[in-house]
């Protein structure tokens, strides 16, 4: 029996709430096949954390994580503790530290999902971003110069180099050419001259190794648009860390909300482990009432299992949360329901259990 070793990082205010039920699923699905197991390891980091030591997360949190082959994050963030802070030393730092350069977050409008937007299908909405997640306008560059001065000064560099941005433009031709979609670049050359004129001009080389694929440009302000107007003209979509960041979210608006928007952080060459995470925040207002939404969190959890190398059990559980959907019955009140966050996660768990039987059955 293969046994996967995952760091859980839970996090602050509903973070060890949703992320206990993504826990449950993945030891449902584990339970019912005998040829793994999951061995989870808690850390305690947060600003939580941070309020008591001064500091995010252990001085040896990285090499401790280093021994894990994924990390299940929950959400960080509480009053008190600057957002930069909570962003820099805890999750960025985990990022540029094992290299996730690509982020993944699928922007699907699940069956039973609501949706805001008019007169749109369910196959409308079927976007797949692939964004840069170690360099780019999150690089870190810059100064404050003359700090507290009257002629005070910050200065912020966006740093793109030649291998951060071939590689996740080239990550997402191969999604695409694997799956038989389109890849739509979102940049904007027009102002940035320097950056993204270079992200533009790498697109379009490597776009030449791959013929078949058909592709896409937009700038960003037009492409936020488009995704509003237009959402299904989008299906593999590769862009930079902060546009990435920001149309994502847009996408999570369109597609059932923050408690249905989940994300990847892989290192594809499996050096240093990944990382997986709802992207909603830690809603420390909700903390502890048991009504958070934990369907982003157990999404985060299917991804792990792709990421594992079992995308059959990946799939079962995206079905199970459609099921749980349209059944209407075990929603929280994000969705217009009162169940709690236990009774969903408890509801997804049934219908895996249920899922997996039938599969197992047919596999046999």
């Amino acid at each position: 029996m293969k046994k996967h070793k995952i760091a859980v990082i839970p996090g602050d205010g509903i973070g060890p709430e949703v992320i206990n039920e993504g826990m449950k699923v993945l030891n449902k699905v584990a339970s019912l096949d005998a040829s793994f197991t999951f061995e989870f390891t808690s850390f305690p980091w947060g600003c939580e954390y941070y309020a008591q030591f001064g500091k995010m997360m252990d001085d040896d949190g990285i090499d401790r994580l280093k021994e894990f082959e994924a990390i299940y994050l929950g959400a960080v963030g509480f009053p008190g503790v600057p957002d930069h802070i909570s962003l820099w030393d805890l999750l960025l730092k985990i990022r540029k530290s094992f290299d996730q350069y690509v982020n993944i977050r699928p922007v699907t409008l699940l069956k039973g999902a609501p949706c805001p937007l008019n007169n749109i299908e369910t196959d409308d909405i079927n976007m797949l971003f692939i964004r840069e997640n170690t360099e780019g306008e999150y690089a870190g560059a810059g100064d404050w110069l003359y700090k507290g001065k009257e002629h005070e000064v910050v200065i912020q560099n966006s740093v793109f180099s030649r291998k951060g941005t071939e590689r996740i433009i080239r990550y997402a031709f191969e999604v695409a050419l694997k799956e038989g979609k389109t890849v739509t670049s979102i940049s904007k050359a027009n102002a940035l001259n320097y950056s993204m004129v270079f992200w533009d001009q790498v697109f379009e080389e490597v776009s030449k190794e791959y013929p078949s694929v058909k592709t896409y440009s937009y700038l960003v302000d037009a492409a936020a648009m488009l995704m509003i107007k237009d959402p299904k003209r989008f299906e593999v979509v590769v862009t930079s860390n902060l546009f990435g960041d920001i149309l994502t979210d847009l996408g999570a608006a369109i597609a059932g909300g923050l408690g249905l928007a989940a994300g990847a952080n892989i290192n594809p060459e499996r050096e240093y482990p990944s990382m997986f995470e709802p992207i909603h925040g830690s809603a420390p207002d909700i903390s502890g009432r048991q009504i958070s939404n934990p369907l982003a969190a157990i999404w985060s959890a299917s991804q792990m299992l792709d990421y594992l190398g079992y995308e059959k059990y990946g799939k079962l559980i995206l079905n199970a949360i459609e099921e749980l959907l349209t059944e209407n019955k075990y929603l929280t009140p994000d969705l217009g329901g009162a169940s709690t966050t236990s009774e969903v996660g408890d509801r997804i768990v049934e219908i895996v259990a249920s899922r997996m039987s039938v599969l197992h059955t047919q596999t046999n």
